[in-house]
C-alpha cells in the first residue's frame, strides 16, 4: 500500500496579518495566502513579534521555549496558539520591551521610527531560524517564507545555521512587496545583531555603508519573489530598483513575479453586509442603489448622468494623487463626483480637503481608512482611480474589478498585469476591463478620463466591461499554487 505524502511544512514570517495588524498591503497578503497554501495541502505556520494586536486575538496558547535577554529583550518567550477565524497556527515572540508598545509596529505615536527596530526585528528573524533549527520539537518547517525587510535577516541567520550545520536545512523563500521600504540602519548597529563580519559586505547586507534588512533577504534567500511579474522586471534597474539593481541582475535566475490575489470571500460584492444593498455579475442592478446610498452617505447631489470617480488610497507621492489633483478641475467641469478616502501627506490632504469644501455636491473627502467605508465607496463608484508612480501590485484595482467599478491606473508593475484597457479591439472582442494610460502625466492620465466619460455614456457598453472585470479571478487559488511549485523547487 502506498504511504501517504506528508505535507509540506511552511513558515510564513512577517510583521503583519489582516484582520489583527494592518498598516498597507502587506497585511492583505499574510492575511490570505498562507490559508489559501493550507487549502492546498500544506501544513502551514505564521511567526510574528509579540505586538498586542497579535497576542490578544490568538487562542489556545501554550509556552514553547523560554529564552535567555537577547537583542535588548530582558523577558522573552516563544509561544505557539491558532489564529481564529483562518484557524492558522502562529508562534508569536513575546519580547513585551520590545514589542509592547503605543503607536504603529514601526513608529512612535509622534511618528518617528522606533530607535532599536534593527533589533526588533532583528530578533524575528533569529527566532526564523531557531525554528528551522528545531526549537519546537513536534514541527520544524521545510520552508520559510519571509515577508519584506521585517523578515529580511532572518536569511542571514539560516545562513550562518546551515553554514554551522555543514547542510541545508530548510528551502528560503524571500518576497518583496515594496522595493522602496529597505530596513536601512547605520552600519554601527551591525555589531549588534549578532551576525558573523563577513557578512557585513557588498554582496550579502551592507548597502553604502549601511545594514539592509531588504538586501539581506535578496541576497541569501534561495528563491525571491515580487508581487507581479511586471514588477519583477522594473526591479532590475532604473527609478523602481531603489539602488539595488545591481543585485537583483545578479539574483535574476531565482527572481520570479507572481501576482497577488485577495480574499474574494471578504470583498464578495453578492455577500458584503457592509453595502446598502448586494449584487453580482448577473444581476448588476443593485450597484445602482449602492451608489445613490453613497451619495447620501457622502452629502453629494444625487445623479446618474455623468460618473462617480473614487479614490481609496494612502496619501503619498508614490501613489500619484498629484495626478488625481491635476484633472480634478477637468472632472468638476464635466460634471463628474469624486470620493476620496485615505490620508497621508498633509498638503495632499489639505488640497482635497479644499475641493470638498468648495464644491460639496461634486466631491466628497474622509481622512482616515474605515474598511467597511472602502467597501462601500468602491461599490457605490463607477471608476476607481489608481495612478500610481510605481505599484509592484497594487490591491484596490482587484477591488473595483470585483466590485464592477472600472479601475483607471497607470501601465506599471501589478497594475499593467490586473487590467486589459478598453481599446477598441478590446471593446469589440469582450476582454477590457478598464482604462490604463502609459505616460505618468496629467495629459495622459486625462486622455483615460474622457476615455472613461465616453464609455459611461454607451450604458450597454459599460455594463459589458463591468461583467467582465466581474468575472476574472482574483482570488488566492493560481497564485498559491505558483507558490507551491517554487517550494517544491527548493523543499529540503
Amino acid at each position: 500500500m502506498r504511504s501517504k505524502k506528508r505535507a509540506l511544512r511552511v513558515l510564513h514570517v512577517c510583521s503583519e496579518i489582516f484582520p489583527y495588524l494592518k498598516t498597507g498591503g502587506l497585511a492583505d497578503v499574510t492575511g490570505a495566502l498562507p490559508p489559501a497554501l493550507a487549502k492546498m495541502g500544506c501544513d502551514v505556520r505564521m511567526l510574528v513579534p509579540g505586538f498586542p494586536d497579535f497576542v490578544n486575538p490568538i487562542q489556545n496558547k501554550h509556552l514553547v521555549a523560554e529564552l535567555p535577554p537577547r537583542f535588548g529583550a530582558h523577558a522573552l518567550r516563544l509561544y505557539y496558539g491558532t489564529l481564529p477565524q483562518t484557524g492558522l497556527s502562529a508562534y508569536y515572540i513575546d519580547a513585551p520591551g520590545l514589542y509592547d508598545r503605543p503607536g504603529n509596529p514601526y513608529i512612535d505615536i509622534y511618528g518617528q521610527s522606533y530607535g532599536d527596530n534593527h533589533r526588533r526585528f532583528a530578533l524575528l528573524g533569529w527566532m526564523a531560524a531557531r525554528l528551522v533549527e528545531g526549537f519546537d520539537f513536534f514541527w520544524r518547517p521545510q520552508i520559510m517564507h519571509g515577508h519584506d525587510w521585517h523578515a529580511g535577516l532572518a536569511f542571514a541567520y539560516l545562513q550562518v545555521l546551515q553554514r554551522a550545520k555543514g547542510e541545508k536545512l530548510a528551502g528560503s523563500v524571500f518576497t518583496i512587496h515594496n522595493m522602496a521600504y529597505q530596513g536601512n540602519f547605520p552600519g554601527h548597529v551591525f555589531g549588534e545583531l549578532d551576525l558573523p563580519d563577513d557578512l557585513f559586505n557588498p554582496e550579502g547586507m551592507e548597502f553604502y555603508g549601511q545594514v539592509s534588512f531588504l538586501k539581506t533577504g535578496l541576497s541569501y534567500a534561495d528563491k525571491v519573489t515580487t508581487v507581479s511579474p511586471t514588477y519583477a522586471r522594473e526591479i532590475h534597474g532604473g527609478e523602481q530598483s531603489c539602488g539595488l539593481g545591481g543585485v537583483v541582475q545578479r539574483r535574476d535566475p531565482d527572481v520570479v513575479g507572481i501576482l497577488n490575489g485577495i480574499d474574494t470571500q471578504v470583498w464578495n460584492p453578492s455577500t458584503d453586509d457592509t453595502l446598502a444593498t448586494t449584487y453580482n455579475a448577473r444581476s448588476i442592478n443593485g450597484k445602482k442603489q449602492c451608489r445613490l446610498a453613497l451619495q447620501q452617505e457622502m452629502g453629494l447631489r444625487s445623479q446618474n448622468t455623468a460618473p462617480l470617480f473614487c479614490v481609496v488610497s494612502r496619501f503619498a507621492s508614490q501613489k500619484g494623487l498629484n495626478l488625481v489633483l491635476g484633472v480634478m478641475n477637468m472632472l468638476l467641469e464635466k460634471g463628474a463626483q469624486i470620493v476620496i478616502v485615505g490620508n497621508g501627506e498633509h498638503h495632499l490632504e489639505r488640497a482635497f480637503s479644499d475641493y470638498a469644501h468648495h464644491h460639496p455636491q461634486q466631491v466628497a473627502v474622509r481622512i482616515g481608512y474605515d474598511e467597511a467605508l472602502a467597501h462601500r465607496v468602491i461599490a457605490g463608484s463607477d471608476v476607481i482611480m489608481v495612478p500610481s508612480r510605481y505599484e509592484p501590485c497594487g490591491l484596490t484595482q482587484f477591488y473595483g474589478l470585483r466590485y464592477g467599478t472600472l479601475p483607471l491606473v497607470h501601465r506599471v508593475g501589478g497594475l499593467a498585469d490586473s487590467v486589459t484597457d478598453t481599446t477598441p479591439e478590446n471593446l469589440m472582442d469582450k476582454t477590457a476591463t478598464g482604462f490604463i494610460f502609459d505616460h505618468f502625466d496629467i495629459s495622459a492620465m486625462e486622455d483615460a478620463v474622457n476615455r472613461a466619460f465616453a464609455l459611461f455614456s454607451q450604458p450597454r457598453e459599460w455594463r459589458v466591461v463591468q461583467r467582465q472585470g466581474m468575472k476574472q479571478q482574483l482570488g488566492w487559488k493560481h497564485s498559491a499554487s505558483e507558490y507551491k511549485k517554487l517550494y517544491d523547487e527548493i523543499r529540503v
